[in-house]
């Protein structure tokens, strides 16, 4: 092994690596879970130093801590690099920045603007937001000087929703320095010391191997499920298959895409977070519609149901959510469809529905098939639909002949040569 190392390192193969992992979303449980797989493929590929390229508005406290937490636990340096110009590290992305072991940004970035907000359309008395306000204040008081960064600053950034411009920010301390890009970034890097755990390391990016960290599979459709435009399509196409389903029993297809897509909506809207009345005002309009199909009151119940739709759409998720909104143009289309779907397609199933059924063999009366057999006695057999019956005919009908059932008797038909 000792013999590998020496001619690794005679023919300059490099032993430092930089793992690389890129966020350009909010700060979610998805985030948590990419940093943390992140992270453990970093120690075991024996990274030196791990590299997060962050561009966020923001996102979820409790993300946020446990994204510091394991950089906390991580035995590498941590470097949180705000990129690419025009992005930035809002709210709880700040946080995360400043809690990293070098904090850099690049020009043309912000950060800050951290004041924590409540979520899911629910209301703190002034009591509860000063007591989440003071906790979040001793929280990044720990890290800012953890990090040696100016305390004072990085309060006023909770405190007073205060962003920083990448000059200012190095200016006031709260980052160690600009990169333009990432082998700028590399280069600044190198030679630098930092405190993990007690121990000082020094920092070799020159010549390094630099491995890049995708997203998994689980991530990228976690990530997907979680935009609330997606989500609330979901939603919404759930209820067109489970409607389709119930007036049109055993298409099977309709109602298992309707119950996956329902589950899938309501666990991707369960994660984001959102209004619960705005949920419910969906379901009633939904539920009018429903009522309008099967009491006509000459559209009153489907005007309801389009208002109390349209509302609930528009309220479902919170307008400060990191996960984005829901873009109006979404909104009016998807009513504009819901109601198409359940005023015409539903009109549609129901008048199949009433149509005058037969029951059992009768179906098979007027049905034409074929003289399986010649009749002899009167008796033989045909095919219909597939299938082969005992049949009786008062003609003198030929194996080919063309028949038509006149009366079914039992599981015997009575037939006619045509």
């Amino acid at each position: 092994m000792k013999l590998v190392i020496l001619l690794l390192l005679l023919f300059g193969f490099p032993f430092a690596k930089v793992y690389v992992s890129q966020w350009q979303d909010a700060v979610t449980p998805v985030m948590v879970d990419h940093i943390k797989r992140s992270l453990q493929e970093a120690e075991k590929g024996g990274a030196t130093l791990f590299l997060l390229e962050l561009n966020t508005p923001g996102g979820l406290e409790s993300s946020m801590r446990e994204v510091v937490q394991e950089f906390q636990r991580a035995h590498m340096p941590i470097v949180v690099f705000v990129y690419p110009s025009g992005g930035r590290a809002a709210s709880a992305g700040a946080i995360i920045t400043i809690s990293a072991d070098i904090a850099v940004m690049a020009p043309g970035t912000n950060m800050g603007a951290a004041h924590p907000v409540q979520m899911g359309g629910e209301r703190m008395d002034e009591a509860m937001k000063e007591k989440v306000l003071q906790d979040m204040l001793a929280f990044v008081r720990s890290i800012a000087r953890e990090k040696g960064r100016n305390v004072e600053v990085v309060e006023r950034m909770v405190k007073e929703s205060i962003s920083l411009t990448p000059e200012e920010a190095l200016k006031e301390k709260v980052i160690d320095f600009i990169a333009v890009d990432r082998a700028d970034l590399l280069k600044k890097l190198n030679g630098r010391v930092v405190n993990k755990q007690g121990r000082e390391i020094t920092i070799k990016t020159e010549g390094v191997a630099v491995v890049e960290m995708g997203k998994s599979l689980r991530e990228e459709f976690l990530r997907l499920i979680t935009n609330p435009t997606v989500a609330y399509m979901l939603l919404l196409i759930g209820f067109y298959g489970i409607f389709f389903e119930l007036y049109n029993p055993g298409s099977i297809i309709p109602g298992a895409v309707g119950v996956i897509s329902l589950l899938l909506g309501l666990y991707g809207l369960g994660i984001i977070g959102i209004n619960w009345l705005g949920l419910l005002l969906i379901l009633a309009g939904i539920l009018l519609l429903v009522l309008e199909l099967i009491t006509p009151t000459f559209g009153g119940l489907a005007i309801a149901g389009a208002v109390a739709l349209a509302i609930g759409s528009l309220i479902l998720i919170s307008p400060d959510s990191p996960y984005g909104d829901i873009p109006l143009s979404v909104i009016a289309t998807m009513v504009g469809l819901t109601v198409a779907f359940f005023l015409f397609a539903g009109r549609l199933g129901l008048a199949a529905q009433k149509r005058k059924k037969m029951l059992g063999t009768e179906e098979l009366i007027g049905e034409r098939g074929e003289a399986y057999t010649d009749f002899v006695g009167g008796k033989g057999k045909v095919f219909i639909h597939g299938e082969i019956w005992n049949a009786i005919g008062k003609e003198d009908i030929k194996r080919g002949d063309m028949v038509v059932v006149e009366e079914v008797s039992g599981m015997t038909l009575k037939v006619k040569k045509l």
